[in-house]
């Protein structure tokens, strides 16, 4: 039967199989699968191509989207420039590499894009960051890197300022932090200095709103969660494992 799933760990819930489960349903397709492989070691996933012949593509999560890099034996642009893969297609025993999250990213974001946001601060420098620099790239906006430790590509928390924050009205949380069941974490940039001028999006989806949106929202911010980029991504796998 035909078999899709998503790779990741660790994958205490899954928005990606209850949707998927649902399509198929919906789609009439019975017999197709949607299963979570939830591996410790990314290596595991060479038994998983050795044993399960039906699996006919897959998603990538946390913390896993730049590892699976290694196992592609074609990739798209896209996943070429940015060295990040959420979705991949295995044709004729063949892995081929897409990032989906470029997509569901920038027809998310669009709508709540103004004129004065032409800075970013992108918390966070995992595989799910690659994909947000590139849209901004693509979108002319500039943005500054932040993490927890210091590097030539970006800044700590601890580095941003009251100016900064003035200058840079767009923040976008790329981490986990905050993320079900950790909901009371938030990343630790100076809320205060937020007004109604900044747009906080983080890409967790789960709770809807994170402690990081909360505080954005009591300062005056809009706000945006990760629902909608994520059922965009999927539609997008969706149609790349059957083109």
């Amino acid at each position: 039967m035909p078999c899709f799933g998503l790779l990741g760990y660790p994958l205490s819930h899954s928005f990606s199989q209850q949707y998927f489960t649902e399509k198929f349903a919906r789609l009439g397709l019975t017999g197709y699968v949607y299963e979570n492989f939830s591996l410790p070691d990314i290596h595991e996933l060479n038994q998983i191509l050795a044993d399960r012949k039906d699996l006919l593509g897959f998603n990538i999560t946390i913390p896993y989207k730049k590892q699976i890099i290694e196992f592609l034996q074609e990739t798209s642009p896209v996943v070429a420039e940015i060295n990040a893969c959420n979705c991949v297609r295995i044709q004729d025993g063949k892995l081929k590499g897409y990032n989906t999250d470029v997509i569901g990213f920038e027809a998310s974001l669009a709508p709540f894009l103004k004129p004065h946001h032409t800075r970013a601060l992108i918390l966070g420098t995992g595989g799910a960051s690659a994909a947000v620099e590139y849209v901004l790239r693509k979108s002319g906006i500039g943005y500054t890197n932040v993490s927890r430790t210091a590097s030539p590509k970006g800044i700590t928390y601890q580095d941003i300022t009251k100016d900064l924050m003035e200058s840079h009205y767009l923040i976008i949380n790329t981490t986990p932090l905050g993320m079900f069941p950790n909901i009371a974490e938030a990343p630790d940039i100076p809320y205060q200095f937020l007004g109604s001028r900044h747009h906080l999006y983080d890409l967790i989806y789960n709770p809807i709103e994170t402690l990081f949106l909360a505080k954005g929202r009591s300062q005056g911010a809009t706000v945006q969660n990760g629902q909608e980029m994520l059922v965009l991504q999927a539609e997008e796998s969706w149609r790349i494992w059957n083109s």
